[in-house]
């Protein structure tokens, strides 16, 4: 706990990687919260699957809601999920409070099914964020051609939004442009722009995966690749958040979109459990880690700060990745492809799910 304290002090805001009404009625994440240094937490597609088919604990509500006459399987599906939502976001608003609205957020991704679709993106984001009416929620929208369109209009709309499958610094830089250009539409409009927050979520150990694949088994490149483009995109961010554009809308009360490392669990498991965390460290930044990943940081994970503005080094490890046979940009798209496309497998497990649990509740009946 006292490793995780130190991370946190060192500018790092420490998320859980997951939510679940498991964690919200058993207080274990309120002990997180309260006693690990957690300030925020993530959830997706995946992650409701999960917490809905291997739990009870949404069975009554379940039964109470088709009993009120709602069937759609969508409807159900938020219903139940954006009532977890203001659970963690009321555990986390004393820490949205004594940040002055900078950290302690939870974040609700928007279906999968509408991923390459940006008015529906936008249709279903401003929905939720009206169902929710917090100010500290985040909707999760994919950082596909769709959602970059969908996060510069929801941007001037005044939702907060978590961008989500970031893997290349080039829809890196879209992401940041989509930000910059929602938060001048509303400055033109004569809107105000203090209470937007947003967070970039670049995912890290999945690049790894498929590099290390290109690699030759013995190459000391391997497990390197991600934390490089990670680094390059953190380099990225400190430019794009700096200078005179981004000063005027800092004089009309804008705040950064901070990057946000997810996906860093280690898959490799000659590699350190906490690799992508150590590895990642820098002021202003976001570690989603899932609760193995964070626990293991609790017992030996060391926060002397690892990144730095120089992108020398990194640059050099993907000119030697690229020079092995690593094709950053062929991985980059493949992963944002097979993203949406495992959410969407998920989105379509958790439906099976709700649709089982809704007919068998019928037969008790």
């Amino acid at each position: 706990m006292n490793r995780l304290q130190e991370l946190h002090d060192s500018g790092v805001s420490i998320w859980l990687d997951t939510l679940s009404r498991d964690l919200l009625e058993t207080g274990d994440f309120a002990t997180l919260v309260d006693e690990y240094a957690v300030t925020g937490a993530t959830s997706n597609p995946t992650i409701f699957a999960k917490a809905i088919t291997e739990s009870d604990r949404y069975d009554d509500q379940l039964r109470s809601l088709v009993s009120a006459g709602v069937t759609d399987t969508r409807e159900l599906f938020f219903a139940m999920a954006l009532d977890d939502v203001r659970g963690a976001a009321a555990i986390l608003r004393p820490v949205h409070e004594r940040t002055g609205g900078g950290d302690g957020f939870i974040s609700f991704e928007c279906t999968p099914d509408v991923a390459d679709d940006a008015e529906a993106t936008i249709t279903q984001a401003l929905d939720l964020w009206q169902r929710l009416e917090l100010t500290n929620v985040l909707i999760k929208v994919p950082a596909t051609d769709a959602g970059v369109s969908a996060i510069e209009e929801l941007t001037a709309a005044g939702v907060n939004v978590n961008v989500t499958l970031l893997f290349s610094l080039e829809r890196y830089e879209e992401v940041i442009e989509a930000y910059l250009r929602g938060l001048e539409r509303r400055v033109a409009a004569g809107e105000p722009i203090a209470a937007i927050s947003s967070v970039a979520s670049f995912f890290v150990s999945r690049v790894d995966a498929k590099a290390d694949a290109a690699l030759p088994p013995d190459s000391p490149l391997r497990g390197r690749v991600a934390i490089a483009n990670a680094h390059l995109a953190y380099g990225r961010y400190l430019e794009r958040f700096a200078g005179a554009r981004w000063e005027a809308l800092q004089g009309a009360g804008a705040t950064v979109q901070r990057p946000l490392w997810a996906s860093t669990a280690t898959k490799d498991p000659s590699y350190s459990d906490v690799l992508y965390v150590e590895q990642l460290i820098a002021p202003g930044v976001i570690n989603t880690m899932p609760d193995k990943t964070l626990r293991a940081f609790a017992e030996h994970g060391n926060a002397k700060r690892a990144l730095g503005s120089d992108p020398g080094a990194a640059k050099a490890v993907l000119s030697a990745a690229a020079a092995e046979g690593v094709n950053l940009k062929r991985i980059t798209r493949a992963l944002e492809h097979e993203g949406v496309k495992a959410f969407c497998d998920s989105y379509r497990q958790l439906v099976d799910c709700i649709e089982a649990k809704v007919s068998r509740a019928a037969l008790v009946r």
